[in-house]
């Protein structure tokens, strides 16, 4: 049997937060690593084409009903950020859905969606 793939929408606000972690990392700390960075925050998202059983989520019920966060630094990656998600289903489809990209010293429950 093949493995299930698990559908991951990103919302306007993560791809928000996805476009400006980058310009920031550009003004910051050049395009180069502007690229690495890019390619860790997309890995941790692809990761989550795996499901929400994959290793590094955590529940989050502090945050919300069904929420749960991945650390971008992750499989030898360096990063300050998590993704947080909400997982569902849609017309019997497992669904990850990405609510936002956010620096991990940020108030987490100050920016989840309501």
């Amino acid at each position: 049997m093949g493995e299930r793939f698990w559908t991951v929408r990103l919302s306007a606000a993560a791809e928000a937060d996805f476009r400006q972690i980058l310009r920031w990392t550009v003004e910051n700390f050049g395009s180069v690593q502007a690229r690495s960075y890019a390619d860790t925050l997309s890995s941790a998202l692809k990761a989550l084409n795996a499901g929400s059983a994959i290793i590094g989520v955590k529940e989050r019920p502090e945050i919300g009903n069904n929420i749960h966060t991945l650390h971008v630094a992750r499989n030898g990656r360096k990063g300050r950020h998590f993704v947080m998600f909400r997982v569902g289903s849609i017309q019997g489809r497992e669904v990850i859905d990405v609510l936002r990209l956010l620096y991990d010293s940020m108030d987490l429950e100050g920016h989840s969606p309501r």
